[in-house]
């Protein structure tokens, strides 16, 4: 499905959650610094966060805006993370390109670059910036081979019941893709696990009512 995009995408991000603090935003660094040893924040991805403050998806997202910018979008294993599949966020984070036109120099240690552009309706605002939906980060996991994303993947999938049919259709409508066979065998045996357990959680709520 192609999408008629201008520079900027359709999911427009918005602005950073107050309860995010970054470097020489509204604090210095000496600030932080002593608001941390204080105990009164603490670190969350690329910022900081208060002590008391509920670790959600929309403050792990937001705390990645100084990697993402308007133009990138965070999938994978950030994805992953953001959508709280993932205790701690990746090392290196993986995004891509939320725009139509091609980005150039979009370089660090701490990143992974991808340049193929993701359709609008894959992607979601949280936090103030893009993050792929939980049904195209886990089509995306499934199609890298290796344990960290398999990993991850479960993970996902165990906390969306369903998410695995939904990803398995997603495949299937996108027609040719790297490593799409084996991610459709691997999802299928996802779904069986959400179809294996549904009945016995049903058992459980039928005892215990």
């Amino acid at each position: 499905m192609s999408q008629a995009w201008g520079t900027l995408p359709l999911v427009t991000p918005s602005p950073a959650s107050p309860f995010l603090y970054f470097v020489d935003d509204r604090l210095s660094p000496a600030e932080l610094s002593a608001a941390r040893l204080d105990g009164h924040l603490v670190e969350l991805g690329d910022a900081y966060i208060p002590a008391d403050a509920v670790e959600t998806s929309g403050l792990r997202a937001g705390s990645l805006r100084g990697i993402l910018g308007d133009t990138l979008a965070a999938t994978h294993l950030t994805a992953a993370w953001v959508h709280g599949a993932l205790s701690e966020p990746p090392a290196r984070h993986t995004v891509q390109r939320a725009v139509a036109k091609r980005l150039h120099h979009v370089m660090g240690r701490r990143i992974l670059y991808r340049d193929g552009a993701i359709e609008q309706d894959d992607l979601q605002v949280l936090g103030g910036v893009l993050v792929t939906s939980p049904v195209r980060t886990l089509a995306d996991l499934a199609r890298v081979p290796d344990d960290s994303h398999a990993e991850a993947a479960r993970l996902l999938a165990d906390a969306h019941p369903g998410l695995a049919s939904d990803a398995i259709a997603w495949l299937n409508a996108h027609g040719s893709l790297p490593h799409k066979r084996s991610a459709l065998a691997f999802l299928r045996g996802l779904a069986e696990r959400d179809r294996a357990t549904a009945p016995r959680a049903g058992r459980q709520d039928d005892v215990t009512r």
